[in-house]
């Protein structure tokens, strides 16, 4: 890889490890001020409605300057974020202006790899940045419980900072400053050179634009089926994270705090498996990780008839004083499969789309089209999962529902792509790169 990767991966950590964190302190912050539950979940609604509201605009954005320049400033976005949350803000409006910069520097942070990388190493890439995504959101999501804790706000609430009255104000300004951090990276990050025509300006040429692009990128052989695969893909996972809580509380009797602990799992899960991806899959040969994703399908159905009466009582494994009932054990490894089993397969599916992407349209653009797509899933799943909760839905109808959709789609996908290797070798223009 060249260095400059490693300067791209190093902001993108911390970015996305501030941004993990900051979740935690806001939900902490509507707590502070005795918000209603059902503003909890809107949280994320106001983050990913930027990546759906704002496609058109931040694709062209992404183009118009080096992208290290772009990142630079849509980190600086984030950083007013959390500091306008910071002096009063609700925290909805102040998560959503963080969701906006969010929003405007993925095109950037991915589109730059098709800049930097050649197409070969677009897989092993990927591999590496969505390692370093999966461990960030672990770990912001750990240092942001610990950030609110009245142990650690102790040591910054004694400093009587103005504006800081509470453990999750103190969490901010620690956030903040791992911001400051992304964006010193951000300025190190090279100019790779890559220049695009005078972007557009006007909203309505703008949108123009960019429904071009969603139907180039639709109707591209390739690019409809990296697409469609990695589109459905985010929505099932951010819908399988409330799943698995619910699983957990219902199937293996956790607690809220500890079900979170199987989030980590799937996590770490993916992480492993989008290493393995990425070592281990060409660009050339990653449409043969489609049959995974109707693996994943299934796994995941296998939920809803695990549950911890399956193992006895005293079965299990001591650390000493500690004893790790066997149920958990295994839930442990079956849900680090289930992420195993995503990472393999999301990763080459990734690449491939931000090759074609790059080929067909701009690096800036192409992304700006994956994240509405992929975004659109999240808001729609997760509406249809909240449906299925308000109609009493047991939780194991609701696992087979949602793994046999998955599968179903992973079915239809793959035929689809049959059939457009029957109609003509899309496979040969894997590789072709941008004259």
């Amino acid at each position: 890889m060249k260095k400059g990767f490693y300067t791209i991966m190093a902001a993108q950590f911390f970015s996305s490890l501030a941004d993990n964190a900051l979740l935690i302190a806001a939900i902490a912050l509507l707590k502070d001020l005795h918000a209603p539950n059902w503003m909890t979940p809107l949280l994320k609604l106001f983050f990913v409605l930027s990546y759906v509201v704002l496609a058109a605009f931040v694709g062209a954005f992404a183009d118009s300057r080096p992208k290290g320049r772009v990142m630079f400033v849509t980190n600086t976005i984030k950083v007013v974020g959390c500091f306008t949350m910071l002096v009063g803000a609700h925290p909805l409006i102040a998560y959503g202006i963080v969701g906006f910069g969010a929003a405007a520097y993925s095109p950037a942070k991915y589109g730059i790899l098709t800049e930097l990388l050649p197409p070969d190493r677009l897989v092993a890439a990927n591999g590496w940045i969505e390692g370093t995504t999966v461990g960030s959101i672990i770990l912001g999501t750990v240092l942001g419980g610990a950030l609110i804790s009245p142990h650690i706000a102790s040591h910054i609430l004694k400093h009587h900072i103005p504006t800081v009255n509470t453990p999750a104000e103190a969490a901010m300004l620690v956030i903040m400053a791992i911001y400051v951090i992304a964006a010193l990276f951000n300025l190190r990050i090279p100019d790779t050179g890559a220049r695009y025509p005078k972007q557009e300006r006007g909203p309505i040429k703008l949108v123009t634009d960019f429904a071009d692009c969603f139907l180039i990128l639709w109707h591209d052989k390739l690019g409809q089926i990296s697409l469609a695969v990695t589109t459905l893909f985010w929505g099932a996972g951010a819908t399988l994270q409330f799943i698995v809580l619910k699983w957990a509380e219902v199937s293996l009797g956790m607690s809220l705090s500890e079900g979170a602990i199987l989030q980590a799992v799937v996590a770490v899960g993916v992480a492993a498996g989008a290493i393995i991806a990425a070592s281990r899959v060409p660009l050339k040969k990653s449409l043969s990780v489609l049959p995974v994703g109707i693996m994943m399908g299934i796994a995941v159905m296998l939920m809803a008839f695990y549950t911890r009466s399956l193992f006895p009582a005293h079965w299990g494994v001591y650390f000493g004083h500690l004893h790790v009932p066997g149920y958990l054990i295994f839930a442990y490894l079956f849900l680090m499969i289930v992420g195993g089993l995503s990472g393999f397969f999301v990763v080459p599916m990734n690449a491939l789309l931000q090759h074609r992407g790059h080929v067909l349209l701009s690096a800036g653009h192409s992304i700006a089209v994956q994240n509405f797509n992929e975004n659109l899933s999240v808001l729609v799943m997760l509406c249809l999962y909240a449906v299925l909760v308000w109609l009493d839905v047991p939780v194991s109808a609701v696992i087979v529902l949602f793994g046999t959709f998955v599968c179903v789609m992973m079915w239809f996908v793959m035929r689809r792509h049959q059939a457009n290797q029957r109609a003509f070798d899309s496979v040969a223009l894997i590789g072709e790169v941008k004259h």
